[in-house]
């Protein structure tokens, strides 16, 4: 793979990190209930959000591999055992959102006010699981190809 193009996918991940992390930052401010909260009763005294906050590290954390996969990618360490951990990491971090979010869905539909719809939280909750299952699907294809590619590349290593 060129070095233009893995610097372009390491910025776009970059972009997507920062852009989650200001919409993590900003959105709760903006949100209707909390215009005109102080800063102590929007981030502290909402459970939900502190779950929302604790949930996203598994994103962060795929975000970064996904960054140090593609670092592996540049040198030129694609068949190796970093890689294969990086696609599993990526694997069991989608694995885990998916079920976090499910989990929120849960909490919305059962604990929500009576005067509110959830339909639009929950419909974004399956949409976000879907994506989150398809990207565990592919990674978990991807490493085990990588891996069968490392271990054929290992024995043809033991063998010159």
């Amino acid at each position: 793979m060129k070095r233009g193009s893995t610097l372009f996918l390491k910025a776009v991940i970059l972009l997507i990190g920062i852009g989650a992390l200001a919409g993590m930052i900003i959105f709760p401010q903006l949100e209707g209930r909390n215009t005109n909260a102080d800063l102590f009763s929007i981030y502290f005294q909402d459970p939900f959000l502190a779950y929302a906050y604790i949930a996203s590290i598994p994103f962060f954390v795929a975000l970064y591999k996904a960054f140090q996969l593609l670092g592996y990618i540049g040198q030129n360490k694609v068949f190796s055992l970093d890689s294969v951990r990086a696609l599993r990491t990526i694997k069991y971090c989608a694995i885990i959102l998916s079920i976090l979010i499910v989990m929120a869905a849960l909490y919305i539909r059962i604990f929500h006010a009576k005067g509110d719809d959830p339909a639009g939280f929950i419909a974004l909750c399956i949409v976000t699981t879907f994506i989150s299952v398809v990207i565990a699907t592919a990674t978990a294809v991807f490493e085990r190809l990588l891996q069968s590619a490392v271990d054929i590349k290992s024995e043809n290593d033991l063998t010159v």
